[in-house]
């Protein structure tokens, strides 16, 4: 084997799984972490990222393994959390060793000449890409290891998982994944914190505490230039403890009325009867260029309406400063 073969022969893909919950600003640190050993890392949030080693390997003149090391040595001493690293030819092997390796933190290297043979060994559903759904499907005609995946024709995995689905479940049964690793930051976020002097149980209160928000977080958005993909609603309590989730837009917006509806259905999923409020943040998640939306022709004029006269708003705060104007209902909080 020469040399530039040996080269190929390295694995140079490493899969970074970081703990769970792991906080956004937390998860940006390790993403600066990896800069720093490469410059080719993929964001894959809320907490994993991938890592091209080819051109890093030969700048710090060591080996893929090393460089993990050295990764979980910072992490643990820079921010106090280990990672659990996965590194293979492929994105599919680096990810489905990152989920081998036991917790908290570890690496786990699988040669590319190993790496048909390892994933043989593992459960249908250890494979990355392989969900509980296919992986039931799989077991139901007894395909219960890798080994067995890769052994089936890629026709028949097709008529069991489906067209695309079974075509790439068979491919990366057999170790081919040719996708590259490729450089994506991790996307911006805006959020805005509003906090109750009092604890809160009333309801109208709470609506319009979420509707002043909205309408801040939405002229924050358009002030950058951006639009959100989805909204993320955090409640407090009484005690310290909190209630989130997430929920998608069906288009990207910075809307008033758009983000108003996404809030309110949130809202209404936290089944507040009781609970002692202290404050809410609401972050408008996975944000893109304002620019880059498509401008859907509309026959609701009534939003069209809505959406002038929101112009028209934003005009008047430019002016007279942004608490000068905004829904009536919103005012209750201020009051």
């Amino acid at each position: 084997m020469g040399a530039q073969d040996a080269a190929r022969a390295k694995p140079t893909v490493m899969h970074v799984r970081c703990p769970d919950r792991l906080g956004e600003e937390t998860y940006r640190q390790v993403l600066e972490q990896l800069a720093g050993l490469s410059p080719i890392v993929q964001a894959l949030p809320p907490s994993a990222a991938l890592v091209e080693l080819k051109g890093a390997l030969r700048y710090h003149g060591t080996d893929a393994r090393h460089l993990a090391e050295v990764l979980r040595v910072r992490t643990i001493s820079r921010l106090g959390i280990d990672v659990r690293v996965g590194i293979g030819s492929s994105i599919t092997v680096a990810a489905t060793a990152s989920a081998q390796v036991e917790a908290p933190g570890g690496v786990l290297a699988v040669d590319p000449d190993q790496a048909v043979a390892w994933l043989a060994t593992l459960p249908v559903e250890a494979l990355h890409g392989i969900g509980p759904r296919q992986a039931e499907a799989l077991r139901d005609y007894g395909v219960h290891n890798v080994g067995l995946l890769a052994a089936i024709p890629p026709a028949t995995v097709q008529r069991l998982l489906g067209g695309r689905a079974g075509r790439l479940a068979a491919d990366r049964a057999r170790g081919i994944d040719p996708r590259p690793v490729v450089p994506r930051t991790l996307p911006a976020s805006a959020t805005i914190r509003t906090t109750f002097p009092r604890h809160t149980l009333d309801g109208a209160d709470v609506r319009a505490a979420l509707l002043d928000t909205v309408v801040r977080l939405a002229l924050l958005l358009r002030s950058r230039g951006q639009a959100a993909r989805a909204l993320t609603l955090t409640l407090r309590f009484a005690g310290g403890s909190t209630w989130e989730k997430t929920r998608r837009l069906a288009e990207p917006s910075h809307h008033d009325d758009d983000l108003r509806t996404v809030a309110y259905r949130l809202m209404d999923a936290a089944g507040l009867q009781r609970g002692r409020l202290t404050g809410l943040t609401l972050k408008g998640e996975d944000l893109l260029d304002a620019n880059q939306v498509a401008q859907q022709i509309s026959l609701d004029t009534a939003r069209e309406a809505r959406l002038v006269a929101e112009a028209a708003v934003d005009r008047v705060r430019d002016k007279y400063g942004p608490d000068v104007i905004g829904p009536a209902a919103a005012f209750r909080h201020a009051s």
